[in-house]
Formats: structure tokens, sequence, C-alpha cells
């Protein structure tokens, strides 16, 4: 007679963990550095100013007139809130039920909505994206980080820069190899512009490549009086004008090496993430994730990009 086993029995209890495993990335280097600060219209603005250059011939007679003042007005900057919008709905049967790896189905979704919201964020931060007023049937768009910078910046053959910066948008070029020396060439237009980038935001590939930048040797960890270790990977690179951050990110173009100082740049927000009830629709609950938000580029010449590169090469 056979064994009476599992093949056969009835009633058996499923083994299903109480656990959702996702990897999917969160992480938002960019959003996550950038100062945060409040507007109140759709199109926020603000001043840039810069001082007269230096001169040697500086120079009066003894007891002449004061010199007429030549004074230069201040340039006034704007850029159109984009709004985002990330929307669940769930049966009341679903809320009801037992569930494995959560309580509540919306919390839940909604949880997942916040975190591709602030991906959403991210990815248009870095993208190739001019400003948009918008109208009654078409969205307004902030101009992204791309299309403000044009004074500190390297690019590929046929490449462009945005022709007016925070409306137009960059022309890709040719791509060609990240070398140590386009990073070297940029950093020195910001310094010589007045800038002091903190952070070198790149792809894995672009990451990967850094990291074999001579400049990465020179930093090193060192407590007290223990010896000095040199760091293998690219975490910080010692240019001639400063040290940089070399901060991976995922959701970056993979052809640009961008150079930020987030004290010169930062995210306003018209309406900040919030959660709003929608009108029940019949046998089940909805809810909003909304943001409206714009990048608020303090001064472009603080910045700076390597456009054009290719990872591979």
């Amino acid at each position: 007679m056979p064994t009476y086993g599992t093949a056969t029995a009835i009633g058996l209890r499923e083994d299903l963990t109480d656990v959702i495993y996702d990897i999917s990335p969160t992480e938002t280097p960019i959003l996550s550095s950038l100062a945060r600060t409040r507007a109140t219209a759709v199109y926020h603005e603000w001043q840039t100013d810069s001082l007269a250059a230096a001169t040697t011939a500086n120079a009066a007679v003894e007891g002449a007139d004061a010199s007429a003042a030549t004074i230069s007005p201040t340039t006034r900057l704007g850029n159109y809130a984009q709004i985002l919008t990330k929307t669940v709905q769930v049966s009341n049967t679903l809320q009801t039920v037992n569930k494995a790896g959560r309580k509540s189905e919306m919390a839940y979704q909604m949880s997942r909505a916040a975190q591709e919201q602030k991906r959403d964020l991210e990815t248009i931060i870095a993208a190739n994206q001019g400003r948009d007023a918008g109208s009654g049937s078409t969205a307004r768009k902030m101009g992204s980080l791309l299309s403000w910078l044009k004074t500190n910046t390297s690019k590929g053959t046929s490449g462009t820069d945005p022709t007016t910066i925070g409306v137009s948008t960059r022309s890709d070029g040719a791509t060609r190899t990240f070398t140590e020396t386009l990073l070297k060439d940029v950093v020195k237009l910001a310094f010589d512009a007045g800038g002091a980038p903190k952070l070198l935001v790149v792809n894995s590939g672009l990451k990967q490549k850094a990291s074999s930048f001579s400049g990465i040797a020179a930093i090193r960890n060192q407590a007290n009086n223990e010896a000095a270790t040199i760091v293998a990977a690219a975490d910080f690179y010692l240019s001639d004008f400063g040290q940089l951050a070399v901060t991976p990110d995922r959701f970056v173009r993979t052809r640009d090496a961008l150079l930020l100082d987030p004290e010169y740049a930062a995210m306003a927000y018209l309406r900040p993430f919030e959660t709003i009830q929608l009108a029940t629709v019949g046998d089940s609950e909805r809810q909003q994730l909304v943001c409206e938000v714009t990048l608020e580029m303090r001064n472009e010449a603080a910045h700076g990009i390597v456009a054009d590169l290719n990872p591979s090469l």
C-alpha cells in the first residue's frame, strides 16, 4: 500500500514569505544634493549678477574728480513649474482580503508611487529638456539642467550648447572617450568663471572610467597617525582647483558627465509632495500623489558638463 503523502493530501497551506523583495534603485543623488526652496507662482524667477572684470587700469590722478559711475543691472531669469503626478486605484475587496508582504494595498502602492515619482524627478532634472509654458491642453515643463549649461562645457564634434539658457536644448554631438583631460578642461573653465563644482555626477560606465583617472590616487583616507590608504574607487577626484565627489547616478544620460555646485542650484516647490484623496469611483479607493516644482539655476557658470561621451570607448 503506497504511503499517503503531499502529492495526494488535501488542505496543505501555501508557503508564501511575508516579504516583497524589490531591488529597483531609488537613490536620487542630484535631487538629494540640491537645496530646497519655495516658489509662489507657476513661473519662478530669480536674479544673477557678476562683478566687472578685474583691470590694471584702475589708477587715478591725484586730486582728480570722481569718474562717472558705470553700473550694470542684474540679470533676471526664470523657469516654469512642472506638475508630476502618480495615481493609485485599489478595489475595496483587495484592501480587505489577506495579503502577503503588506497589510494595506493602498499604502503599499502609494509608497511605490512616491519612489517612482522621485525617480521621475531625478530623470527630468538631468534631461535635455527646455522650459515650456504649456497651455490649456499641454503640460508645463521645467528647463532641465542640460538646457542651462552653456559657459563651462566640452562637447563632441557637431555638438552645440543651448542658444538661450533654460529655453533651448543641447544638440548632441559625436561621442568620444571620457578622459581625464576633458574633465580637467571643464574644471578649469568653471574655476576661471568663478565657480567651484563639488560633484561629478555620471552613469555607471563613466564612473568606472573616472576610477582610472590619476587624480583619484591623490585622495587618501587617514585617521590620526595611521598610515594613509589610497582610495581604490573613484569616490573623490582631486583636481587642481578643489575636490570633486564622484557620484554614480542611474538616471543621468549615459553620454553626460555633470559637474555641479549644489550651492548654486535648487529645487523650488510650488506644491511639495502631497497625497490627494480622489472622489470614489465605484467600489474602489483612489489617491493621487502630486508635486509641482521647478529647477532654480542660481548661476549656470558655477556648473559644467563634459558632453557626448561613450562609456564603451
